[in-house]
């Protein structure tokens, strides 16, 4: 029996799967072992095998298959969908998050757009499949993974699962993975990646009454702002603009020093994001902007840049072109939509497509509506997309 979309979306909605975000926080929110329960028991009534595997603890993927109508052993093709279990936190949001709630045609809560509707949409599909049985249908695997919003770790590991020797119900690498994301129905084909790190500057603490006695870092932390600011000014010229994803970005998103105001602080700490285009790589730029820094006029101290906490890989337009072709043509055939575009965010379909395997991402809703204080999705959009997935695989060829 094909699911109920909205109820099924309501349902993942009422169940708290957030993603601390690094922070050391613990409480009956946090982690993706809800939403992880209840997709076991949704694989089941389907009838469907599914595995989990463990990335840490009450942090598992979970994937069932669905065998298409010629084995894969047999040449079937194998296609993989994927979306993440695990939501942003809740701070500031003005409407109930864990209270989903139909109205003018949206539900509204936390991970409806990002990515429960997504997840929903690919469910539906995946069931009325299973319903079905289409002939020339290929085996599909249902990926759910965690992790997603603070490290890909889910996804990077989702690899092992057809590496040789692997227990597991995957019977070999997939052919094409489609992953969701909020693209408004349009076929995401290459994205910006990401390197993340903290930078430190270091004094030496003094009453605020004397402060020549003490070495203020946050003073210093302020000229190391000026020299990233000059750096954001001139990267998107200094590196070529991808012709999809635009231009090479920098952003400083937080800051924390000083223990109190009467006190010269003797650390300052700032959180650095620098966006990387198809063909740079994490490692490669983050020395660069690390001397920029050092040889900035006015920096003329130490300052310590820690090993980056995140190096999110780019998606490239290089190897998906026939699956994106072939999704981007079912797409515009139904609804007239389809386009294949490049975006700025970074998703799971980087690390799919590092193992080897051409992947595009796809899903209904706004990016714009990702992450908000009153986050929704279009009902009707949540259906289309699901229609649009189940036309595509009940057609068979995959790429």
């Amino acid at each position: 029996m094909a699911l109920d979309l909205v109820q099924t979306l309501s349902d993942l909605v009422a169940l708290p799967s957030v993603n601390p975000m690094g922070r050391d926080l613990a409480g009956p929110e946090f982690f993706e072992y809800r939403v992880t329960e209840y997709l076991e028991k949704l694989f089941d009534r389907l009838g469907l095998p599914w595995q989990r595997q463990m990335i840490e603890p009450q942090r598992e993927n979970i994937i069932a298959r669905l065998d298409g109508d010629v084995p894969t052993s047999e040449g079937g093709g194998l296609l993989l969908l994927e979306a993440h279990q695990d939501t942003v936190p809740v701070d500031g949001m003005t409407i109930p998050p864990w209270t989903p709630t139909v109205r003018d045609g949206r539900l509204y809560g936390r991970g409806s757009c990002d990515i429960k509707g997504g997840m929903t949409a690919m469910l539906g599909a995946f069931s009325r499949l299973a319903e079905e049985r289409p002939k020339g249908m290929p085996t599909v695997l249902m990926a759910c993974t965690v992790n997603e919003e603070h490290g890909y770790s889910g996804a990077q590991d989702l690899a092992k699962l057809w590496a040789p020797g692997a227990r597991s119900i995957a019977p070999r690498r997939p052919d094409a993975a489609i992953v969701a994301e909020p693209t408004s129905l349009q076929v995401v084909i290459a994205h910006k990646g990401a390197v993340r790190w903290h930078c430190k500057t270091h004094g030496r603490a003094a009453h605020s009454s004397q402060p020549h006695l003490g070495d203020n870092a946050v003073y210093k932390m302020a000229r190391v702002l000026m020299a990233l600011e000059a750096y954001a000014k001139q990267v998107g010229d200094s590196v070529p603009k991808h012709r999809l994803c635009g231009q090479a970005t920098l952003s400083v998103g937080t800051i924390r020093g000083g223990l109190s105001v009467n006190t010269v602080p003797d650390e300052c700490t700032i959180e650095i994001d620098r966006r990387l285009l198809p063909g740079e790589i994490a490692m490669e730029v983050f020395p660069q902007v690390v001397e920029f820094v050092r040889q900035f006029p006015g920096v003329d101290f130490e300052v310590e840049h820690e090993e980056p906490y995140l190096k999110g890989s780019t998606l490239s337009d290089d190897h998906n072109g026939a699956l994106a072709d072939r999704l981007s043509s079912v797409v515009r055939e139904l609804y007239g939509r389809g386009e294949k575009v490049g975006v700025p965010y970074g998703t799971n379909a980087s690390r799919i497509s590092a193992a080897g395997i051409p992947s595009v991402v796809f899903g209904p809703g706004s990016i714009d509506q990702a992450h908000t204080a009153d986050e929704w999705l279009s009902i009707d959009e949540l259906e289309k997309a699901s229609h649009a997935l189940y036309e595509f695989v009940r057609r068979g060829a995959i790429a």
